[in-house]
C-alpha cells in the first residue's frame, strides 16, 4: 500500500490508552482523532443515497434506485457506475466511508431490509455487490459491505439467535460476501449484523471474523460494528471488531479496555491489531494527508439525474402483458383516456430506514405521464384509498388547518426544560413534523421536551389525531390532557423509522378557532436492544380530516376506471410499510387488504387494467388473474416516475428480470414456519426469553426450492420477465474446465433479436447434477450476462462459470468438493424455463479450500 505516513511508528507513538480509544467512534458517524498523531474521517449512510449526519430532514441528496432494482437489471457494468455515483454523493457530505452495499439474502418475503439487499440468490448478489463496492472505491470511498452475516428479518434483531448449518452459510448466507471479498481488491470495510448466529454475536463471532474472513479469504481491511451492534468488551476485541460504532462508546471504555488488558482476557497484542486496522483504513483514504471534513453540500448532478432515471427503468420487470396492452405509446393512445389510480401521486422511490434520504426532488407516475403524454390524451386521477400506516403530522395538514408556534412562525416552537427542577433550559423553532430527531443535535438527557403552537383548523367537525413519543408522552389541546402515553415506546426501531403502531382518536374541532396543542415528552428511559436511543427524546402527532379519513374512494376509482380506455393502478409499500426495524405485517399489500380490493374493483370496471406495483419484495397478487398488465418497479429513486412512465410507454424497452421468486402463497415460501422463528427459554441469566429461528431449509432457498416443489408454486420465478421484443438462442455450447480452483468451463451462445424494436435480453446459465439428489439443488446461477440488441441483431455472448461452482461444501471435510459425474448446463429464460441443456463430465472428484 503507497503510504506517506509511516504506520508503523505512529502505532508505536501510541499509548495504550490512545490506541483503545482509536476504537470506537467519537459520535454518531465520525472516528476518534488523536490530535497531532492520528487523524479521523466521517461515515455515511447508505445503500441507495448518502444521507449526511442527520437522519431526518437532513442535507438533500440524491436518491438511487434501491439493491432490490439493481439487482433486477442483471447489468454488473450498471451496477459499478451506480457505486461511482454514490461515492461522489458521499464526498458532498464530507464523507469518506459509504455504509453500503447491502448483501444478505431475500431468504422470506416478509423480510422488512429485503429491499435493500440484492436477491434470493448468492451468486447474483456477490457480483452486483461487487461492483457496487468497485464503483464506489474507485473515487477513493469506502464500501462497507453489510451485514455480515445472516440478517435476513427485522423482528428482534438485536437478539435474535439463528441456527444455521456451516453448508448453508457457506453456499448462501455467506456466499455473497466471499464473492465481493475475492473480487478485485475487495471492500475496505466490512460492517458486522445485530443477530447472533449459532449462538454467538457477530460482532463477537470468531467463526465469522478469525475463522472465515480474515482466515479462508484471507481479507485484513477493517470490520466495525453496525450503529450500537457491539455487545461485549474483551470477546468482541479478541473475534476481530476493530471499530465499535456509533460513539461515545457503550462497550470500550479506556478503563474497561485497560482492565480487560491486565486481567489478561485481551492481549496488548490484540489491541494493537485493532489499533493497526483503523489506522490502514484512515492511510488508505488519504486521512492521513488531509485531515479536513469538509461542510455537507446538496449537489444535483444532471449526470446523477440521468443514471437514476436509466437504472430505475432497467430494473423494471414486465411480467404480464396480454394482447399487447403495453407500451401505451403515443400514437397507440393518442385522443383517449387514461385512469391513473391508486398510488399514482406518490413517489415511491425508496424504503425506510438507513436506506431513506432526504431527496433533491421526487417525481410521481402521475407527474411523469401528464409530461409524456399529457398533449395525447386525457389523464385522469383517483386515488381508491387510503394506505398509510401513520396520519401525516399535522403541520403538513395545510389544507386542513395551519399550526404556526408562539413566534408565529409556521411550525411548533420547541421548549426544553431541566426535568429535576422544570427550570426552562432552552427555546427554539420546531420542525414541519413535529418530532425532534432522537439521534442528531443536542443531548436532550435529563430533559423533558415540549412542542407548542396554535392550530387554527379549516373546517368544522370531528377529526382524527394520534400520538406517540419515544418516551412518555401527553398532548394536550387547550391544556386538557386529550392522550397519554405512559411508558417509553415498545418498538424503539419502529419510531425512530417511523413504522410504529399509533393509537388514533377523534377530536371536534371550529373552523376558524385557534387551539393550542402542546405536547410533552419525557426522555426514553428503556430501549432494549437499541440502547443508543436511551436518554433522547422524540415525538410526533398526526392528523387527518374525519370526512378524508373516512371517505368512500374505492366506489370513486371504479367509476373513474370505467370512463377511461385504460386503467392503471400503482400499487406498493412506501417507507412506513416496507422499512428497516419493521418485517412486513403481511404478505398482502397494505392497508388492511385495501390495496387488493382496488384493483379487483378497477379490474372489475375496465378490461384494459395495468398493475404498476412498486416494492421490495413479492406481495400476495390475488387478482393477478384479473388484469392485463402488470408491472414490477421495485423502489427505483427519486426519478421513480419517469423511470415508470418510460416503460409504460416505450420509450424504454422493459429488460429488467427477477432477482428473487415471487410466490403465490406465504405457505409455499422455503422458510415458511421458520420465520421469524420462536421464543425460547432464558439461556442468558437475564430472565428473558430469547427469539430463536431455524434455518430448517438449508441451501434450499428462492428458486432452490421451488424447483423441488414445481412451477405451481409461483406467480414469477427467478429469472422472469418480458420484452417488448423478442429474441432468439442458438444451440449453446460449453467447454470444459481444468482442475484447479481458477479455471472454469467457457459458455458460448448465440444470441438474436428477432423483433423489431432494441431491446435487452439476459443470458441465464444454470449448473446442476444431471442425476438429481434431493441433498443438492436441481441448479444453481452459474453465470450471467445482460446483452442489448438492435432489431436484427445477433451477437455472440461467452460467458465463464467457475469448477467449484459445480459442486457443493462438505462440512465434514471443510472444503468444496465437486463429486464425479455428469453435471447439466442449462439456458434459460428464467431458472423454471428451460430452453437447452449441455451435460458435461466430471472424470475425478475435485477439492478447493473452504
Amino acid at each position: 500500500m503507497a503510504s506517506k505516513v509511516d504506520l508503523v511508528t505512529v502505532l508505536k507513538s501510541l499509548t495504550l490508552e490512545e490506541k483503545i480509544s482509536l476504537l470506537a467512534g467519537q459520535n454518531f458517524w465520525e472516528t476518534v482523532p488523536v490530535p497531532g498523531k492520528v487523524p479521523c474521517i466521517k461515515t455515511t449512510d447508505g445503500p441507495n443515497g448518502a444521507r449526511g449526519a442527520d437522519f431526518t430532514g437532513g442535507t438533500p441528496a440524491a436518491c438511487f434506485p434501491a439493491a432490490c432494482s439493481v439487482a433486477a437489471t442483471f447489468d454488473v457494468t450498471l451496477a459499478r457506475r451506480v457505486g461511482a455515483a454514490l461515492a461522489e454523493e458521499a464526498l458532498s457530505k464530507g464523507a469518506r466511508c459509504l455504509l453500503a452495499p447491502t448483501t444478505c439474502i431475500h431468504r422470506h418475503p416478509l423480510g422488512g431490509r429485503n429491499f435493500e439487499s440484492f436477491s434470493e440468490d448468492p451468486f447474483l448478489a456477490g457480483k452486483l455487490a461487487s461492483q457496487v463496492i468497485q464503483g464506489v472505491q474507485s473515487k477513493g470511498v469506502a464500501a462497507t459491505i453489510k451485514h455480515f452475516a445472516a440478517n435476513e428479518q427485522e423482528t428482534d434483531r438485536m437478539t435474535v439467535d439463528e441456527v444455521i448449518s456451516e453448508r448453508a452459510l457457506r453456499e448462501v448466507y455467506l456466499r455473497p460476501f466471499e464473492i465481493a471479498v475475492k473480487e478485485e481488491r475487495g471492500p475496505w470495510a466490512v460492517m458486522t449484523s445485530y443477530n447472533s448466529i449459532n449462538g454467538t454475536h457477530a460482532d463477537m463471532n470468531e467463526f465469522l471474523l478469525k475463522k472465515v474472513l480474515r482466515g479462508d479469504w484471507g481479507w485484513d481491511g477493517l470490520v466495525m460494528s453496525d450503529w450500537g451492534g457491539t455487545n461485549s468488551t474483551a470477546e468482541s476485541l479478541v473475534a476481530g471488531l476493530d471499530l465499535e460504532m456509533p460513539g461515545p462508546t457503550l462497550k470500550r471504555k479506556v478503563p474497561d479496555v485497560v482492565a480487560a488488558v491486565k486481567a489478561d482476557k485481551v492481549a496488548e497484542s490484540v489491541i494493537d491489531d485493532r489499533a493497526r486496522h483503523v489506522l490502514e483504513f484512515l492511510n488508505r483514504l488519504k486521512a492521513f494527508e488531509d485531515a479536513t471534513i469538509p461542510p455537507e453540500q446538496a449537489i444535483d448532478k444532471p449526470e446523477h439525474r440521468a443514471l437514476i432515471r436509466e437504472a430505475g427503468a432497467r430494473g423494471c420487470v414486465l411480467l404480464k402483458n396480454e394482447d399487447g396492452v403495453l407500451p401505451l405509446s403515443k400514437h397507440k393512445v393518442r385522443g383517449k383516456k387514461i385512469a391513473l389510480i391508486g398510488l399514482a401521486k406518490t413517489p415511491l422511490a425508496h424504503g425506510g430506514g438507513s436506506a431513506s434520504v432526504t431527496t433533491h426532488y421526487k417525481i410521481s407516475p402521475w407527474d411523469a405521464m401528464q409530461a409524456t403524454l399529457g398533449d395525447e390524451v386525457d389523464i385522469v386521477y383517483a386515488k381508491g384509498g387510503h394506505v398509510l400506516r401513520l396520519l401525516p403530522p399535522v403541520c403538513d395538514s395545510n389544507e386542513s388547518g395551519k399550526v404556526v408556534g408562539l413566534d408565529g412562525r409556521p411550525g411548533f416552537t420547541v421548549k426544553q426544560f431541566n426535568m429535576d427542577t422544570q427550570e426552562l433550559v432552552s427555546t427554539q423553532h420546531g420542525n414541519a413534523e413535529c418530532s425532534l430527531s432522537p439521534i442528531g443535535g443536542a443531548s436532550v438527557r435529563e430533559r423533558t421536551v415540549e412542542y407548542e403552537g396554535d392550530f387554527t383548523p379549516s373546517e368544522s367537525g370531528k377529526h382524527y389525531l394520534a400520538c406517540s413519543g419515544l418516551g412518555p408522552t401527553q398532548l394536550f389541546i387547550d391544556e386538557k390532557l386529550v392522550y397519554e402515553q405512559k411508558d417509553p415506546t415498545p418498538d424503539a426501531m419502529g419510531f425512530l423509522f417511523g413504522a410504529t403502531s399509533e393509537d388514533k382518536f377523534t377530536f371536534s374541532f371550529k373552523e376558524g378557532k385557534a387551539y393550542r396543542l402542546r405536547v410533552r415528552t419525557q426522555p426514553c428511559t428503556k430501549a432494549t436492544g437499541l440502547e443508543i436511543l436511551e436518554g433522547k427524546a422524540g415525538l410526533r402527532v398526526g392528523f387527518m380530516l374525519e370526512a378524508e379519513h373516512d371517505a368512500n374512494l374505492l366506489g370513486e376509482a371504479a367509476d373513474v376506471a370505467r370512463g377511461a380506455d385504460y386503467a392503471v393502478v400503482f400499487t406498493g409499500h412506501d417507507p412506513q410499510w416496507e422499512t428497516e426495524g419493521q418485517d412486513q405485517v403481511s404478505f398482502n399489500l397494505p392497508r388492511d387488504g385495501s390495496q387488493d380490493k382496488l384493483v379487483e374493483a378497477v379490474a372489475g370496471a375496465n378490461k384494459n387494467t395495468i398493475v404498476v406495483n412498486s416494492t421490495g419484495v413479492a406481495v400476495a397478487m390475488p387478482w393477478l388473474d384479473n388484469i392485463k398488465g402488470l408491472v414490477q418497479a421495485w423502489f427505483p429513486g427519486q426519478e421513480c416516475g419517469n423511470s415508470i412512465a418510460d416503460v409504460l410507454t416505450g420509450a424504454v424497452n422493459p429488460e429488467g428480470r427477477m432477482p428473487v421468486s415471487f410466490p403465490a402463497r406465504i405457505e409455499d415460501t422455503p422458510a415458511y414456519g421458520n420465520f421469524p422463528g420462536a421464543y425460547v427459554e432464558d439461556r442468558d441469566g437475564d430472565g428473558k426469553s430469547k427469539l430463536r429461528v431455524e434455518y430448517k431449509e438449508g441451501v434450499f432457498v428462492g428458486y432452490r426450492h421451488y424447483d423441488r416443489v414445481g412451477r405451481d408454486k409461483v406467480n414469477f420465478p427467478f429469472g422472469y420477465g418480458l420484452s417488448y421484443s423478442t429474441f432468439a438462442f442458438a444451440a449453446m455450447k460449453v467447454s470444459n474446465g481444468g482442475r484447479s480452483g481458477d479455471d472454469a468451463y467457457q459458455v458460448t451462445v448465440e444470441v438474436t433479436n428477432t423483433g423489431d424494436v432494441a431491446g435487452g435480453v439476459l443470458v441465464q446459465v444454470y449448473v446442476g447434477r444431471k442425476e438429481k439428489d434431493e441433498k443438492h439443488p436441481v441448479k444453481g446461477l452459474a453465470a450471467f450476462e445482460k446483452v442489448r440488441l438492435q432489431p436484427g441483431e445477433r451477437r455472440e455472448v461467452q460467458l465463464s462459470a467457475a469448477v467449484r461452482d459445480l459442486g457443493f461444501y462438505n462440512e465434514a471435510r471443510g472444503k468444496w468438493v465437486v463429486e464425479k459425474g455428469q453435471y447439466d448446463f442449462s439456458l434459460g429464460e428464467s431458472a423454471m424455463d428451460v430452453l437447452q441443456t449441455v451435460t458435461v463430465t466430471v472424470e475425478e472428484e475435485l477439492a478447493f479450500a473452504a
